[in-house]
Protein backbone atom coordinates (compact mmCIF):
# COMPACT_ATOMS: atom_id res chain seq x y z
CA UNK A 1 0.00 0.00 0.00
CA UNK A 2 1.10 3.55 -0.73
CA UNK A 3 2.54 5.16 2.41
CA UNK A 4 0.12 8.07 2.24
CA UNK A 5 -2.86 5.72 2.16
CA UNK A 6 -1.47 3.70 5.07
CA UNK A 7 -1.18 6.90 7.08
CA UNK A 8 -4.76 7.80 6.12
CA UNK A 9 -6.00 4.51 7.54
CA UNK A 10 -3.96 4.78 10.73
CA UNK A 11 -4.69 8.40 11.52
CA UNK A 12 -7.81 9.38 9.61
CA UNK A 13 -10.43 7.02 11.03
CA UNK A 14 -13.41 8.49 12.84
CA UNK A 15 -14.27 6.13 15.70
CA UNK A 16 -17.64 5.88 17.46
CA UNK A 17 -17.80 3.61 20.51
CA UNK A 18 -21.07 1.86 21.32
CA UNK A 19 -22.00 -0.59 24.11
CA UNK A 20 -21.06 -3.74 22.24
CA UNK A 21 -19.29 -2.54 19.11
CA UNK A 22 -17.15 0.21 17.61
CA UNK A 23 -18.01 1.87 14.33
CA UNK A 24 -15.18 3.08 12.11
CA UNK A 25 -15.54 5.66 9.33
CA UNK A 26 -12.71 6.31 6.89
CA UNK A 27 -12.77 9.00 4.20
CA UNK A 28 -9.95 9.31 1.67
CA UNK A 29 -10.46 12.21 -0.76
CA UNK A 30 -8.94 11.63 -4.18
CA UNK A 31 -8.45 7.89 -3.64
CA UNK A 32 -9.45 5.66 -6.54
CA UNK A 33 -11.19 2.32 -6.86
CA UNK A 34 -8.01 0.34 -7.39
CA UNK A 35 -6.83 1.51 -3.95
CA UNK A 36 -10.00 0.31 -2.19
CA UNK A 37 -8.98 -3.31 -1.43
CA UNK A 38 -5.71 -2.30 0.25
CA UNK A 39 -7.45 0.41 2.26
CA UNK A 40 -10.13 -2.01 3.42
CA UNK A 41 -7.63 -4.73 4.23
CA UNK A 42 -5.49 -2.40 6.34
CA UNK A 43 -8.52 -1.03 8.17
CA UNK A 44 -9.84 -4.50 8.98
CA UNK A 45 -6.48 -5.96 10.01
CA UNK A 46 -5.48 -3.04 12.23
CA UNK A 47 -8.87 -2.59 13.88
CA UNK A 48 -10.22 -6.16 13.85
CA UNK A 49 -13.21 -4.93 11.91
CA UNK A 50 -15.55 -6.06 9.15
CA UNK A 51 -16.53 -3.76 6.29
CA UNK A 52 -20.16 -2.64 6.32
CA UNK A 53 -20.17 -0.65 3.07
CA UNK A 54 -17.88 1.15 0.64
CA UNK A 55 -18.57 4.10 -1.64
CA UNK A 56 -16.57 5.29 -4.62
CA UNK A 57 -17.10 8.61 -6.35
CA UNK A 58 -15.04 9.03 -9.50
CA UNK A 59 -14.89 10.34 -13.03
CA UNK A 60 -16.79 9.05 -16.01
CA UNK A 61 -14.50 7.07 -18.26
CA UNK A 62 -12.46 5.65 -15.37
CA UNK A 63 -10.84 2.54 -16.93
CA UNK A 64 -11.18 0.66 -13.65
CA UNK A 65 -14.96 0.90 -13.94
CA UNK A 66 -15.00 -1.61 -16.80
CA UNK A 67 -14.93 -4.50 -14.32
CA UNK A 68 -17.66 -2.86 -12.22
CA UNK A 69 -18.19 -2.89 -8.48
CA UNK A 70 -19.23 -6.53 -8.26
CA UNK A 71 -15.73 -7.97 -7.91
CA UNK A 72 -14.84 -5.37 -5.29
CA UNK A 73 -17.98 -6.19 -3.31
CA UNK A 74 -17.10 -9.89 -3.38
CA UNK A 75 -13.58 -9.16 -2.17
CA UNK A 76 -14.75 -6.88 0.63
CA UNK A 77 -17.80 -9.04 1.51
CA UNK A 78 -19.73 -5.79 1.65
CA UNK A 79 -21.73 -3.66 -0.79
CA UNK A 80 -19.88 -1.20 -3.01
CA UNK A 81 -21.66 1.82 -4.46
CA UNK A 82 -19.74 3.27 -7.40
CA UNK A 83 -20.99 6.63 -8.65
CA UNK A 84 -19.46 8.14 -11.78
CA UNK A 85 -19.53 11.86 -12.47
CA UNK A 86 -17.83 14.30 -14.81
CA UNK A 87 -14.76 13.65 -16.93
CA UNK A 88 -12.08 15.03 -14.64
CA UNK A 89 -8.64 13.51 -14.11
CA UNK A 90 -8.49 10.49 -11.79
CA UNK A 91 -7.64 11.57 -8.26
CA UNK A 92 -8.45 15.24 -8.88
CA UNK A 93 -11.84 14.95 -7.18
CA UNK A 94 -13.95 12.16 -5.76
CA UNK A 95 -12.61 9.59 -3.35
CA UNK A 96 -13.63 6.76 -1.06
CA UNK A 97 -15.76 6.24 2.03
CA UNK A 98 -15.41 3.09 4.11
CA UNK A 99 -17.67 2.14 7.01
CA UNK A 100 -16.62 -0.77 9.21
CA UNK A 101 -17.64 -2.31 12.53
CA UNK A 102 -15.56 -4.07 15.18
CA UNK A 103 -17.10 -6.27 17.85
CA UNK A 104 -20.40 -7.05 16.12
CA UNK A 105 -21.74 -9.74 13.84
CA UNK A 106 -21.92 -8.46 10.26
CA UNK A 107 -23.81 -10.65 7.80
CA UNK A 108 -23.43 -10.13 4.03
CA UNK A 109 -26.69 -10.01 2.08
CA UNK A 110 -26.92 -11.25 -1.50
CA UNK A 111 -29.50 -10.91 -4.22
CA UNK A 112 -29.41 -13.17 -7.25
CA UNK A 113 -25.83 -14.09 -6.46
CA UNK A 114 -24.61 -10.51 -6.04
CA UNK A 115 -23.48 -9.06 -2.72
CA UNK A 116 -25.61 -5.95 -2.16
CA UNK A 117 -25.90 -5.42 1.58
CA UNK A 118 -24.84 -6.10 5.15
CA UNK A 119 -26.82 -6.58 8.34
CA UNK A 120 -25.37 -5.55 11.70
CA UNK A 121 -26.72 -7.54 14.64
CA UNK A 122 -26.77 -5.09 17.54
CA UNK A 123 -28.08 -5.27 21.07
CA UNK A 124 -30.90 -2.82 20.46
CA UNK A 125 -31.61 -3.11 16.72
CA UNK A 126 -30.75 -4.82 13.48
CA UNK A 127 -29.28 -2.27 11.09
CA UNK A 128 -29.06 -2.91 7.36
CA UNK A 129 -26.99 -1.09 4.75
CA UNK A 130 -27.64 -1.79 1.07
CA UNK A 131 -25.49 -0.40 -1.74
CA UNK A 132 -24.71 -0.77 -5.40
CA UNK A 133 -28.24 -2.03 -6.11
CA UNK A 134 -29.81 -1.49 -9.53
CA UNK A 135 -32.59 -2.94 -11.68
CA UNK A 136 -30.38 -5.64 -13.26
CA UNK A 137 -32.09 -4.72 -16.56
CA UNK A 138 -30.10 -1.85 -18.13
CA UNK A 139 -32.03 -1.96 -21.43
CA UNK A 140 -35.49 -1.58 -19.86
CA UNK A 141 -37.23 1.84 -19.95
CA UNK A 142 -35.96 4.08 -17.18
CA UNK A 143 -39.25 4.28 -15.20
CA UNK A 144 -39.48 0.49 -15.31
CA UNK A 145 -35.92 0.24 -14.01
CA UNK A 146 -36.77 2.58 -11.15
CA UNK A 147 -39.81 0.53 -10.19
CA UNK A 148 -37.86 -2.72 -10.35
CA UNK A 149 -35.06 -1.28 -8.25
CA UNK A 150 -37.47 -0.35 -5.45
CA UNK A 151 -38.88 -3.89 -5.61
CA UNK A 152 -35.38 -5.33 -5.36
CA UNK A 153 -34.74 -3.20 -2.26
CA UNK A 154 -37.71 -4.99 -0.69
CA UNK A 155 -36.32 -8.37 -1.69
CA UNK A 156 -33.07 -7.66 0.12
CA UNK A 157 -34.86 -6.43 3.24
CA UNK A 158 -37.11 -9.49 3.30
CA UNK A 159 -34.02 -11.65 3.92
CA UNK A 160 -33.80 -10.16 7.42
CA UNK A 161 -37.56 -9.99 8.02
CA UNK A 162 -37.78 -6.28 7.18
CA UNK A 163 -39.74 -4.25 4.66
CA UNK A 164 -39.89 -0.69 3.37
CA UNK A 165 -41.42 0.56 6.62
CA UNK A 166 -37.99 0.02 8.18
CA UNK A 167 -36.13 2.18 5.65
CA UNK A 168 -34.66 5.31 7.24
CA UNK A 169 -32.67 6.68 4.31
CA UNK A 170 -32.13 6.07 0.61
CA UNK A 171 -29.44 7.06 -1.90
CA UNK A 172 -30.74 7.39 -5.46
CA UNK A 173 -28.29 8.07 -8.27
CA UNK A 174 -29.97 8.69 -11.61
CA UNK A 175 -28.16 8.67 -14.94
CA UNK A 176 -29.07 11.77 -16.99
CA UNK A 177 -31.24 12.91 -14.09
CA UNK A 178 -32.66 16.10 -15.59
CA UNK A 179 -34.22 14.28 -18.54
CA UNK A 180 -36.42 11.99 -16.40
CA UNK A 181 -36.49 13.24 -12.82
CA UNK A 182 -40.21 13.96 -13.08
CA UNK A 183 -40.91 10.41 -14.23
CA UNK A 184 -38.74 9.04 -11.45
CA UNK A 185 -40.65 11.04 -8.82
CA UNK A 186 -43.93 9.65 -10.14
CA UNK A 187 -42.61 6.08 -9.81
CA UNK A 188 -41.29 6.65 -6.30
CA UNK A 189 -44.48 8.37 -5.11
CA UNK A 190 -46.68 5.61 -6.54
CA UNK A 191 -44.52 2.93 -4.92
CA UNK A 192 -44.60 4.72 -1.57
CA UNK A 193 -48.42 4.99 -1.75
CA UNK A 194 -48.72 1.26 -2.51
CA UNK A 195 -46.47 0.32 0.38
CA UNK A 196 -48.04 2.73 2.90
CA UNK A 197 -44.79 4.67 3.33
CA UNK A 198 -46.64 7.97 3.71
CA UNK A 199 -48.47 6.51 6.71
CA UNK A 200 -45.18 6.04 8.54
CA UNK A 201 -41.58 7.12 8.13
CA UNK A 202 -40.83 8.80 4.80
CA UNK A 203 -37.09 8.18 4.36
CA UNK A 204 -34.46 10.85 4.09
CA UNK A 205 -32.79 10.71 0.69
CA UNK A 206 -30.29 11.95 -1.83
CA UNK A 207 -31.36 12.15 -5.48
CA UNK A 208 -28.41 13.13 -7.64
CA UNK A 209 -27.30 12.68 -11.23
CA UNK A 210 -24.60 10.21 -12.14
CA UNK A 211 -23.89 7.10 -14.14
CA UNK A 212 -22.55 3.77 -12.89
CA UNK A 213 -20.35 0.93 -14.14
CA UNK A 214 -23.35 -1.33 -14.81
CA UNK A 215 -24.88 1.16 -17.22
CA UNK A 216 -28.28 1.14 -15.53
CA UNK A 217 -30.60 4.13 -15.28
CA UNK A 218 -30.45 4.13 -11.50
CA UNK A 219 -28.09 3.00 -8.75
CA UNK A 220 -29.28 2.90 -5.15
CA UNK A 221 -28.48 2.29 -1.53
CA UNK A 222 -30.42 2.37 1.72
CA UNK A 223 -30.18 2.27 5.50
CA UNK A 224 -32.88 0.46 7.46
CA UNK A 225 -33.45 -0.23 11.14
CA UNK A 226 -35.51 -2.91 12.87
CA UNK A 227 -35.79 -2.09 16.59
CA UNK A 228 -35.26 -4.95 19.04
CA UNK A 229 -35.81 -2.79 22.11
CA UNK A 230 -38.72 -0.42 22.85
CA UNK A 231 -36.30 2.39 23.67
CA UNK A 232 -35.24 2.66 20.00
CA UNK A 233 -36.85 5.63 18.24
CA UNK A 234 -36.63 6.06 14.49
CA UNK A 235 -38.14 9.24 13.04
CA UNK A 236 -38.14 11.65 10.13
CA UNK A 237 -37.04 15.16 10.98
CA UNK A 238 -38.00 18.57 9.58
CA UNK A 239 -35.59 21.24 8.42
CA UNK A 240 -35.85 24.45 10.48
CA UNK A 241 -35.08 26.53 7.37
CA UNK A 242 -36.78 24.65 4.52
CA UNK A 243 -40.28 23.44 3.78
CA UNK A 244 -40.97 19.70 3.50
CA UNK A 245 -39.89 18.36 0.12
CA UNK A 246 -43.29 16.69 -0.13
CA UNK A 247 -44.79 20.14 -0.71
CA UNK A 248 -43.17 20.37 -4.14
CA UNK A 249 -43.57 16.75 -5.20
CA UNK A 250 -40.41 15.02 -3.94
CA UNK A 251 -41.16 12.09 -1.64
CA UNK A 252 -38.41 12.34 0.95
CA UNK A 253 -37.80 13.83 4.39
CA UNK A 254 -35.17 16.50 5.00
CA UNK A 255 -33.45 14.28 7.57
CA UNK A 256 -34.02 11.15 9.62
CA UNK A 257 -32.66 9.82 12.88
CA UNK A 258 -32.18 6.45 14.56
CA UNK A 259 -31.96 6.99 18.32
CA UNK A 260 -30.75 4.01 20.35
CA UNK A 261 -29.49 3.68 23.92
CA UNK A 262 -25.88 3.46 22.71
CA UNK A 263 -25.96 5.66 19.59
CA UNK A 264 -27.79 8.44 17.81
CA UNK A 265 -27.42 8.39 14.01
CA UNK A 266 -28.59 11.47 12.11
CA UNK A 267 -28.80 11.27 8.32
CA UNK A 268 -29.26 14.59 6.53
CA UNK A 269 -30.66 14.33 3.03
CA UNK A 270 -28.95 15.83 0.05
CA UNK A 271 -29.38 19.55 0.71
CA UNK A 272 -29.11 22.46 -1.68
CA UNK A 273 -29.72 26.21 -1.87
CA UNK A 274 -33.49 26.16 -1.51
CA UNK A 275 -35.55 28.76 0.34
CA UNK A 276 -38.30 28.10 2.87
CA UNK A 277 -40.88 28.29 0.09
CA UNK A 278 -39.14 25.62 -2.00
CA UNK A 279 -37.60 27.97 -4.58
CA UNK A 280 -33.93 27.99 -5.56
CA UNK A 281 -31.98 30.95 -4.19
CA UNK A 282 -28.62 32.45 -5.20
CA UNK A 283 -29.05 31.37 -8.82
CA UNK A 284 -25.70 31.59 -10.64
CA UNK A 285 -23.80 32.31 -7.40
CA UNK A 286 -21.80 29.31 -6.21
CA UNK A 287 -20.57 30.98 -3.03
CA UNK A 288 -24.08 32.09 -2.14
CA UNK A 289 -25.42 28.59 -2.74
CA UNK A 290 -22.73 27.01 -0.57
CA UNK A 291 -23.42 29.45 2.27
CA UNK A 292 -27.19 28.93 2.13
CA UNK A 293 -26.86 25.16 1.96
CA UNK A 294 -24.49 25.00 4.92
CA UNK A 295 -26.77 27.29 6.91
CA UNK A 296 -29.63 24.84 6.34
CA UNK A 297 -27.57 21.76 7.26
CA UNK A 298 -26.17 23.41 10.38
CA UNK A 299 -29.69 24.26 11.52
CA UNK A 300 -30.67 20.60 11.22
CA UNK A 301 -27.59 19.52 13.16
CA UNK A 302 -28.26 22.05 15.90
CA UNK A 303 -31.90 21.00 16.13
CA UNK A 304 -30.59 17.58 17.24
CA UNK A 305 -27.92 19.01 19.57
CA UNK A 306 -25.14 18.17 17.13
CA UNK A 307 -22.64 20.15 15.13
CA UNK A 308 -20.21 19.82 12.23
CA UNK A 309 -17.76 18.13 14.59
CA UNK A 310 -20.13 15.14 14.81
CA UNK A 311 -20.16 14.47 11.06
CA UNK A 312 -18.73 11.06 10.19
CA UNK A 313 -19.30 11.10 6.43
CA UNK A 314 -20.10 13.76 3.83
CA UNK A 315 -20.32 14.08 0.08
CA UNK A 316 -20.11 17.48 -1.59
CA UNK A 317 -21.63 17.55 -5.08
CA UNK A 318 -20.70 20.32 -7.51
CA UNK A 319 -22.18 20.79 -10.96
CA UNK A 320 -19.03 22.36 -12.42
CA UNK A 321 -15.49 21.11 -11.85
CA UNK A 322 -14.31 24.71 -11.54
CA UNK A 323 -16.29 24.93 -8.27
CA UNK A 324 -14.56 22.01 -6.58
CA UNK A 325 -12.86 24.31 -4.04
CA UNK A 326 -16.00 26.31 -3.22
CA UNK A 327 -16.97 24.32 -0.15
CA UNK A 328 -13.47 24.24 1.30
CA UNK A 329 -13.19 27.98 0.72
CA UNK A 330 -16.41 28.54 2.66
CA UNK A 331 -15.48 26.07 5.40
CA UNK A 332 -12.16 27.74 6.10
CA UNK A 333 -13.64 31.24 6.11
CA UNK A 334 -16.49 30.17 8.41
CA UNK A 335 -14.16 28.48 10.90
CA UNK A 336 -15.80 25.09 10.48
CA UNK A 337 -13.76 22.02 11.42
CA UNK A 338 -12.42 19.88 8.58
CA UNK A 339 -15.03 17.39 7.43
CA UNK A 340 -14.67 13.74 6.35
CA UNK A 341 -15.86 14.74 2.88
CA UNK A 342 -15.21 13.93 -0.73
CA UNK A 343 -16.08 16.32 -3.55
CA UNK A 344 -17.95 14.75 -6.45
CA UNK A 345 -18.67 16.22 -9.90
CA UNK A 346 -22.33 15.39 -10.47
CA UNK A 347 -25.49 17.00 -11.81
CA UNK A 348 -28.01 18.14 -9.19
CA UNK A 349 -31.76 17.67 -9.59
CA UNK A 350 -32.50 21.24 -10.70
CA UNK A 351 -30.73 22.86 -13.61
CA UNK A 352 -30.00 26.04 -11.65
CA UNK A 353 -28.50 24.26 -8.63
CA UNK A 354 -24.70 24.32 -8.51
CA UNK A 355 -24.04 22.68 -5.15
CA UNK A 356 -25.42 20.02 -2.82
CA UNK A 357 -24.15 18.31 0.31
CA UNK A 358 -25.24 15.28 2.32
CA UNK A 359 -23.95 14.44 5.79
CA UNK A 360 -24.19 11.67 8.35
CA UNK A 361 -23.58 12.58 11.98
CA UNK A 362 -23.21 10.06 14.78
CA UNK A 363 -23.00 10.31 18.57
CA UNK A 364 -21.95 7.28 20.58
CA UNK A 365 -23.31 6.73 24.09
CA UNK A 366 -21.20 3.88 25.39
CA UNK A 367 -22.04 3.44 29.01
Amino acid sequence: MDDALAVAVRTGVCEVVRDDMTELFLTVPGATADQLPALARTLCEERGAAIVRAEITGPAGDPAAASGAESLAAELEAPVTWLLGGTYARGAMGGLHLHAVAGAQVTPLQLEGHLVGTAIAGRYATEVFVGGLDSAHPKAPRPAQARRTFERMEEVLAQVDMDFSHVVRTWLFLDDILSWYGEFNQVRTAFFHERGVFDGLVPASTGIGGSNPAGTAMLTGLYAVKPLDPSVVVQALPSPLQCPALKYGSSFSRAAEADMPDLRRLLVSGTASIAANGETVHVGDIDGQVARTCEVVEAILRSREMGWQDVTRAIVYVRHEADREAFERFRAAAGMPPLPAVVAHNVICRDELLFEIEVDAVLGRSG
